[in-house]
């Protein structure tokens, strides 16, 4: 990325983002502030890119009937912050200042629900397939904003979703590169 990412930290946008508005978030705990950033891995259908499916999903107008794997997820409800497609292009649907659904039975430290303290930032992906070069550098440079506008942020507390739901999620998988990562985010501070 050549600019640097903005986020304000009184509305909980990025400003470059494409903002796509999901119904599905609540308010965080009294008290409680954002400290988590966890990497999600994301496909609809498995293995296809491209499409509207995964705003769909977070909107909930994923149409159920036009794929079999869709039939196997039908009433899901979910959202994440951020989508960081294969072109590099960032999509929110939550304010970071808000709740997004996207840990569901979670742990980490041997705190519970995740998505209380977290923000969670979807990659356009699958688990066994390398993730484009443009994410790294977009997700790099976003953790880096998030890290500037939310003190309780840092970059030493980043999973992927498989951290904190081990057995349950497999996300980002192993294609995902956490070495390119941290060298990235700190090359950009």
């Amino acid at each position: 990325m050549s600019t640097p990412l903005s986020i304000d930290a009184s509305t909980g946008l990025v400003a470059s983002a494409r903002q796509v508005a999901s119904p599905n978030f609540d308010a965080r705990p009294d008290g409680v502030v954002p400290d988590l950033i966890v990497v999600h891995g994301i496909c609809l259908p498995p293995n296809e890119f491209g499409g509207p499916w995964i705003e769909a999903l977070f909107l909930n107008r994923l149409p159920w009937e036009q794929h079999p794997y869709f039939k196997s997820i039908e009433g899901l409800i979910a959202s994440t912050h951020l989508l960081i497609r294969r072109d590099g292009e960032l999509v929110q649907f939550v304010s970071f200042n808000q709740r997004a659904w996207h840990a569901g039975k979670s742990n980490y430290c041997d705190r519970e629900r995740c998505n209380d303290f977290s923000i969670g930032i979807e990659l356009e992906g699958a688990d066994d397939i390398p993730y484009e070069a443009v994410q790294y550098d977009v997700l790099s440079a976003t953790i880096n904003a998030l890290c500037k506008a939310y003190p309780s942020l840092s970059r030493e507390r980043v999973v992927g979703h498989g951290d904190i739901a081990p057995g349950r999620k497999t996300d980002p998988g192993p294609a995902f590169e956490w070495r390119k990562l941290k060298t990235l985010m700190g090359a950009q501070t």
